[in-house]
């Protein structure tokens, strides 16, 4: 069943299905970031609807509403002749969810509003109902404290009668189910909002843990439908490209003073290499400079060791640094920053952030990260991307010099190169990207996945030795893996990690072994697709007719699956084998990103103006 989700800039969201049921236990209507972006905590599960039409009353939760997006998602009901619309949104960087309620009658009816609340981390379940919930009313709100944390939870709903309750509802999670992760949960229904309407109206709910609960929700569904609509506007895109700018905002995030970007939702919180990786197609192309440089400022202040750390864990904040690429990205990312802005300024600033880089990658740093004598990086195992792991063993360890790794290398010496001949600086980094390019061919003598194992896996990460600015291989390679990679990888979502053809290949996440060795052995990441269709529009020479041909063939599929009733999220993976199953986080940042990015740079050949 299809989910919904809208965010408030601070790592918060509302998020149920299309007919407004719990699947998950990361569903709410508030689930509120206690230290933003992370600490997420689910405060109000769900709100179960009622109309009292003629002494008889119709539950919305057995009704099938029809489900639209413009700017926020909307549910139309019809009973017995009267038209609902529900909208839900949340007023930006406020930890506030806030329903709308418009009402079509010619005749007087009665709505009733149901709350059911919680008080957990995402991560969490209540087993047991061990939890007191403390209620107070004055006015038109109602305060529910829990007795597990200090924030207090607002319900208002202007002009009604509220008549208490206190019972437990276990809900069931089926997703997390089939995820073999816990799914049973204890929530409390509070009482019921019962809302008397003689003609057609509109009228708001009001679920918040903020200190001031909103006055005038009017007001603030329009400032909110403002903000959405200049973020499309100052893009300067066309109106095909909206629901993808849309998403693409609910990843960027307030972080302390500055900014960063929600790897995906439900569980994500900001990781490096997926920050990185997002930020061309979130800030760049939809002309968010600002916050652009604000995540590229943060992550470096966060370089230690020549790395850039891998994720901010969501419980402790604690940044890891296991990560290999996350480094090499952030130096192209600068690189495509300068771009589009030619932020000389900004170069100069983080210029010591880049030279410690290329320093630790040089002489070593931890993790096994360093530079061979034959100028390739080595590495530890489950460093890169492809980075599972299962109790103490890795199912692709991808360990030494995965060729990725060594595309990025290069591409991060040429960038350092030509930022020393922009700033007047000396170039002490041409010869030895050279020296990595001559050394790397020589090496390369088939579609290596890890170089100096000489692993065949066919893998999508060749791809990257033609996507990047800088590429180290001729003319006739690049267009081999290009055309191999469509071949044997390529399907309506993005790219298999594998080729179907190995033994090792796994179809589907779900199957008689654990999920996680599927996980890049198979499964289908969107996020690829933008590096593919980079390389493809590049080997062809931006040909337009070989640009139509990639968005009628590489993006075009993938929408018409999508419809018309689409929110712009993307999913983190699918299943590798037909039906090609939806998996994972159900709105990716890179997966938005990149398809995004790829399709206004390379497809409809949208450049920095700069």
């Amino acid at each position: 069943m299809r989910e919904w989700i809208v965010t408030n800039g601070l790592g918060s969201y509302s998020s149920l299905t299309h007919k407004n049921t719990n699947t998950r236990k990361y569903h709410g209507l508030l689930v509120a970031s206690l230290n933003p972006p992370t600490k997420r905590w689910v405060f109000v599960s769900n709100v179960y609807d009622k109309i009292q039409i003629n002494n008889q009353s119709y539950d919305l939760n057995n009704y099938n509403p029809k489900f639209s997006f413009d700017y926020f998602p909307n549910f139309l009901y019809d009973v017995e002749g009267v038209k609902i619309k529900k909208t839900i949104f949340m007023p930006y960087e406020k930890n506030t969810t806030i329903i709308m309620y418009k009402i079509n009658t010619k005749k007087p009816v009665t709505l009733v509003h149901s709350p059911i609340v919680n008080s957990r981390h995402i991560y969490d379940v209540n087993s047991q109902r061990y939890l007191t919930f403390l209620q107070n009313k004055s006015d038109d709100i109602i305060f529910i404290t829990p007795d597990n944390t200090n924030k207090t939870i607002k319900l208002k709903l202007k002009d009604c009668f509220f008549k208490s309750a206190h019972f437990w509802e276990t809900l069931y999670y089926n997703k997390d189910h089939q995820r073999n992760d816990s799914w049973i949960d204890n929530n409390i229904h509070i009482g019921d909002f019962y809302k008397l309407i003689d003609k057609s109206n509109r009228y708001f709910l009001v679920l918040s843990i903020e200190d001031n609960i909103e006055k005038h929700p009017l007001k603030m569904f329009f400032k909110e439908k403002q903000r959405k609509k200049k973020l499309i506007n100052q893009t300067g895109l066309s109106k095909k490209f909206e629901k993808l700018v849309l998403s693409s905002d609910n990843f960027i995030v307030k972080k302390g003073e500055g900014k960063s970007i929600i790897a995906g939702y439900h569980w994500f919180a900001d990781w490096g290499r997926d920050t990185l990786i997002a930020l061309p197609g979130l800030c760049l192309v939809t002309k968010r400079y600002d916050e652009a440089k604000k995540i590229l400022k943060s992550f470096g202040n966060y370089c230690k060791n020549g790395l850039i750390p891998n994720a901010f864990m969501e419980n402790d904040t604690v940044a890891v640094y296991n990560t290999v690429d996350a480094s090499l990205w952030f130096i192209d990312r600068v690189y495509q920053y300068f771009k589009y802005t030619i932020d000389r300024k900004f170069v100069e600033e983080i210029w010591n952030v880049l030279t410690s880089i290329i320093k630790g990658y040089k002489n070593g740093t931890d993790f096994g990260i360093g530079m061979n004598n034959d100028f390739l990086i080595n590495h530890d195992e489950g460093l890169t991307w492809m980075d599972v792991k299962i109790g103490d063993y890795y199912p692709t360890p991808r360990n030494r010099k995965a060729v990725e790794i060594q595309a990025l290398w290069y591409n991060a010496l040429m960038i350092m190169s030509t930022f020393s001949k922009i700033l007047g600086k000396k170039d002490d980094f041409l010869d030895l990207a050279n020296s990595v390019k001559n050394n790397f061919n020589v090496q390369y003598k088939a579609q290596y996945d890890v170089i100096d194992t000489k692993d065949l896996s066919f893998r999508p990460n060749q791809i990257f030795l033609v996507s990047l600015d800088f590429s180290m291989i001729n003319k006739n390679l690049a267009k081999k893996i290009v055309n191999d990679v469509e071949d044997k990888l390529l399907t309506v979502f993005g790219l298999r990690t594998l080729s179907p053809e190995d033994p090792c290949y796994k179809g589907s996440l779900f199957g008689n072994y654990n999920k996680d060795e599927a996980y890049h052995n198979g499964t289908i990441w969107p996020w690829l697709m933008g590096p593919f269709i980079k390389a493809f529009v590049k080997i062809n020479g931006h040909q337009k007719n070989k640009r139509i041909y990639a968005f009628r063939n590489f993006i075009k599929p993938m929408l018409d699956v999508f419809g018309d009733c689409w929110d712009g999220s993307i999913y983190e993976i699918f299943d590798g084998d037909p039906v090609f199953e939806p998996r994972g986080c159900i709105s990716q940042a890179w997966s938005v990103a990149e398809i995004l990015r790829a399709w206004v740079e390379d497809i409809e050949n949208i450049k920095p103006s700069n």
